[in-house]
């Protein structure tokens, strides 16, 4: 999944991860891979929850990479803080863990994370999760993909008084429902991915939703589209 809002540093500017996580190995690694990568650089790193919401919040990093299980404040809660619903300047966290589990995966995403990896995914999915979080998009490991839209087709339908948007925009979340790319909602609605871009970041206005994760949640919970 990649979202429609573009708000890159600019060009010449490198991407500063910020690295969260209990385990010195991990960070290790972690850091190997993104120092590798052109227009990436890690900005720090931090061993617990309260400290990396103490540096993210003073070096404000433009992605946080952060672990669920951690000392004195874990992961989810370290994303509330950093990118939650009522955080005035949110930072873009994406949860990076070993434990794949629904509950998990629900509450990093209502608590702001525009991206849910899997240790085990893979160092290129590591390098795109970042890349597609400063792009404004929502990476979910493939492993976690359907079984989260099965989850969110199962839950019992919110009724809603009114839908704000138009056919055209209705259209477009139920394919980001469903998981499709940018690419592949231009190739399936005979649209330019400018038009593409510009009716998701209407759709993102009009829910009050920050990524495309969170659009999907909306048109599962609201019965905008069903499961097949």
């Amino acid at each position: 999944m990649s979202d429609a809002a573009d708000t890159r540093p600019p060009a010449d500017a490198p991407i500063r991860v910020l690295i969260a996580d209990d385990q010195a190995m991990v960070r290790t690694g972690f850091r190997l891979i993104l120092d590798s990568q052109p227009g990436i650089e890690v900005a720090g790193e931090a061993a617990d929850g309260s400290e990396c919401v103490e540096l993210a919040r003073r070096l404000r990093p433009e992605v946080c990479l952060v672990d669920i299980r951690m000392p004195n404040l874990d992961g989810l809660e370290a994303t509330r803080l950093l990118a939650g619903p009522g955080v005035v300047d949110p930072l873009r966290v994406v949860v990076v863990t070993t434990f794949d589990q629904d509950d998990y995966v629900d509450t990093a995403i209502r608590n702001g994370a525009c991206g849910f990896l899997l240790k085990d995914a893979g160092p290129e999915l590591l390098v795109e999760a970042v890349r597609s979080a400063v792009r404004g998009g929502a990476m979910v490991s493939p492993a976690v993909t359907v079984r989260l839209l099965r989850q969110w087709a199962s839950r019992p339908r919110r009724v809603t008084r009114a839908n704000p948007l138009t056919g055209r925009e209705l259209d477009i979340a139920r394919l980001v429902a469903v998981g499709r790319t940018n690419q592949e909602i231009c190739a399936e609605l005979h649209l330019s991915l400018s038009t593409v871009k510009t009716h998701l970041s209407n759709i993102q206005a009009k829910l009050t939703v920050r990524n495309r994760v969170e659009i999907a949640a909306w048109a599962w919970d609201t019965g905008a589209v069903r499961a097949r």
